[in-house]
């Protein structure tokens, strides 16, 4: 799909096509009504701005189409192929990375109750398991205000893919 399609798609098609993006219906919504775009950007500023801020029931909903980061998505869904891609850059995983990625995730599991988000694509296994130790100081709330971020920051990396 490009812009051109995305902006004829009927009302369905069009949030059909974005929910793989973020599960969040005020965000479907919004990007579906700010249209027609002009530009990839003009679409991709209107992803932003229709999310944010993402609530506490909207980030735990999104949250349910996520996978641990380093475990391959299961399915054949659109949220797993996406997740797929994402994950990429990181490879395959030597023994040592994957040990600590999983460490990593079980604590943080523990301290949030919740898979550790991130935005994996274009961050090295090294810059992701970083931001797992330092996001692990983080409070309940500073910690939810970053998922939701993270959401944010996928959200819009899916929709560009899918009109590039």
């Amino acid at each position: 799909m490009d812009l051109d399609a995305f902006n004829r798609y009927s009302t369905d098609e069009a949030r059909e096509a974005l929910r793989p993006c973020l599960d969040v219906d005020r965000w479907i919504d919004g990007v579906v009504d700010a249209r027609p775009f002009s530009t990839v950007e003009s679409a991709l500023e209107a992803a932003h701005s229709s999310a944010n801020p993402l609530s506490d029931d909207e980030i735990a909903q999104a949250m349910s189409h996520h996978p641990r980061i380093g475990e391959k998505a299961e399915g054949s869904s659109a949220e797993a192929a996406h997740s797929s891609r994402e994950q990429a850059s990181l490879g395959d995983l030597d023994g040592s990375v994957q040990a600590r990625l999983a460490a990593g995730n079980a604590a943080y599991e523990e301290r949030f109750d919740r898979v550790f988000l991130i935005r994996a694509a274009g961050r090295t296994p090294d810059e992701i398991l970083a931001e797992l130790e330092r996001r692990m100081s983080n409070t309940d709330t500073q910690e939810l205000a970053e998922v939701g971020e993270q959401l944010i920051q996928i959200a819009v990396l899916r929709l560009e893919g899918i009109l590039a």
